[in-house]
């Protein structure tokens, strides 16, 4: 025990122990015992727990971000064609666990938790800046079109979460394969 650690890797153990355990049962004992050290060199890195969730949505941001990338190959007439190439990168089982952390923190956002309701209202937000930038037009449509892609993207990796492949792929063949 207490070994020493970098930040980034007492944030990429945090990350990992979140996408297995969820981010309700992230604690610095936990993140600790996982790591092999001691809490206090946690919080040496992150002060606070809030410190420590904002740092973590942050890193799964940046891994949805990866994942889309590779989804999204270049520009899109609109938002279900932009879904349409994405789907099969993200209707995945490895990508399954950074999408299960994401909709924990919407929920607890919805739910008007602290630091999910703000932190997921920048995520958000800005997913429609970076998604914006795959659609040709004037800027509102740009913005509605990301939008609509966010909407359809999330209610069919929702389904995936809670009902299961099947049924979210059934959703996909309807809604963009029509």
């Amino acid at each position: 025990m207490g070994s020493k650690h970098t930040k980034k890797e007492i944030l990429e153990g945090a990350l990992n122990a979140a996408m297995s355990d969820g981010l309700s049962q992230l604690t610095y004992g936990r993140l600790a015992r996982h790591l092999g050290t001691s809490d206090r060199v946690i919080v040496y890195y992150f002060p606070t727990k809030d410190d420590l969730v904002t740092e973590v949505l942050l890193a799964t941001g940046l891994h949805l971000q990866e994942a889309l990338q590779h989804a999204f190959g270049g520009r899109a007439d609109s938002h279900v064609e932009l879904t349409r190439t994405a789907w099969p990168v993200l209707a995945r089982q490895e990508v399954d666990p950074v999408f299960a952390l994401y909709f924990e923190a919407v929920g607890l956002a919805v739910a008007g938790r602290q630091p999910y309701r703000s932190l997921v209202t920048q995520l958000i937000e800005a997913w429609v800046a970076w998604l914006s930038g795959f659609f040709d037009g004037p800027e509102e449509h740009c913005r509605s079109e990301a939008e609509a892609a966010i909407a359809l993207i999330d209610g069919l990796l929702l389904l995936r979460q809670v009902a299961g492949p099947d049924a979210a792929d059934r959703a996909a063949d309807r809604l963009l394969f029509l």
